[in-house]
């Protein structure tokens, strides 16, 4: 494993150099205990195109075009992973076995095999790990957490998150027919994982089980683009998740956690502890409103990352913390395939 001294600047690669690439980099060029050492790509042209575009001299990082030339660089203490996803998995454990940390975007897998894999892999070589669920630093999430965490919300009952994002609709780079080219996924997959992995990390508990439904408007799809799902917590509570693709309006995602003693929507909140208070307080904060990576708050994520590695703890969002998450979506998919039946997650690791 990459020794990390909280007195040296920690070596940084990029592992893929697309789109949300960009996101993680500027984030830790900004970030002052860390130092971007190096970018892979398909090609090393690739590599160097993204150091440019993020200011930085291609001459002065090691560019690779393979993945083992990157796992075996010894400059390179812990990197993004931010291929495709269908090489997270087979990235994110060559990672752990050659000691590097990471931060793996999501999906982290495609398939419960993969996922379980790489979650052995990473307890095995004790390397930290962040999932890119990026939405847990979006403001508006933090302040709900200080809300529900000072108890404004009483006993949790009922939480519910929905990601509504048509790329097309958005004009989301390279998402010209993007509904007929994602035939290895589903929308839960793409996106949904997101609201999948809030809904847990708001009501503070695992999912135990699900029954979904997926629909849409166009008969020859290669995947599902809408789909919504009933989920049951292992504390006895429930909530409801979606994510649609084939909408046509603009990027939408709702959250709503309630509780016995008040509630919280998108930006507003109201709690029995606000004596006088006679409708909703809205927050001035910022909400997550667009699918664009720039919107996304990969500042507080990398801080977040690059601080666990300094203080040698854990993150609350590590892999084996999304391990629930990806399960549930993987259920999700199950449950929509076989007309909706209950699947519980722990027939998907027996």
């Amino acid at each position: 494993m990459a020794d990390v001294s909280a007195n040296d600047k920690i070596g940084i690669a990029i592992q893929g150099a697309g789109n949300v690439s960009g996101g993680h980099l500027r984030a830790y060029l900004h970030n002052p205990y860390c130092e971007v050492v190096a970018i892979s790509s398909r090609t090393k042209e690739g590599a160097a195109r993204r150091a440019q575009a993020a200011g930085l001299d291609p001459g002065k990082l090691a560019l690779y075009d393979d993945v083992d030339d990157l796992m075996a660089d010894p400059t390179v203490d812990a990197l993004s992973i931010c291929t495709p996803h269908g090489r997270h998995a087979q990235d994110a454990i060559a990672a752990a076995q050659a000691g590097k940390h990471m931060i793996v975007e999501k999906p982290i897998a495609t398939n419960v095999a993969d996922l379980l894999a790489m979650d052995a892999a990473i307890t095995a070589a004790g390397v930290h790990s962040v999932c890119g669920f990026v939405l847990r630093w979006i403001p508006s999430v933090l302040a709900l957490l200080s809300l529900r965490d000072e108890g404004m919300f009483g006993d949790l009952l009922f939480v519910q998150t929905d990601y509504w994002h048509n790329p097309e609709q958005s004009g989301y780079p390279g998402s010209e027919d993007y509904l007929r080219r994602k035939a290895d996924a589903s929308a839960m997959q793409l996106g949904g994982c997101h609201a999948v992995d809030l809904a847990r990390y708001l009501m503070g508990s695992d999912i135990v089980s699900v029954a979904a439904t997926s629909f849409s408007n166009i008969d020859d799809l290669p995947y599902p683009p809408n789909q919504a799902a009933v989920v049951q917590f292992a504390n006895g509570k429930g909530g409801r998740v979606s994510a649609m693709q084939e909408q046509w309006i603009p990027y939408q995602f709702n959250v709503d956690l309630l509780g016995d003693g008040g509630g919280f929507r998108h930006n507003r909140f109201y709690s029995r502890k606000i004596d006088g208070a006679l409708d909703w307080i809205t927050i001035p904060t910022i909400t997550p409103d667009s699918g664009a990576v720039d919107h996304h708050p990969f500042q507080g994520e990398i801080d977040h990352f690059i601080d666990c590695l300094r203080e040698n703890r854990e993150s609350h969002a590590n892999v084996r913390d999304s391990v629930n998450t990806h399960l549930a979506v993987f259920a999700i998919d199950q449950s929509c395939a076989e007309g909706g039946r209950q699947v519980h997650l722990s027939e998907l690791t027996a």
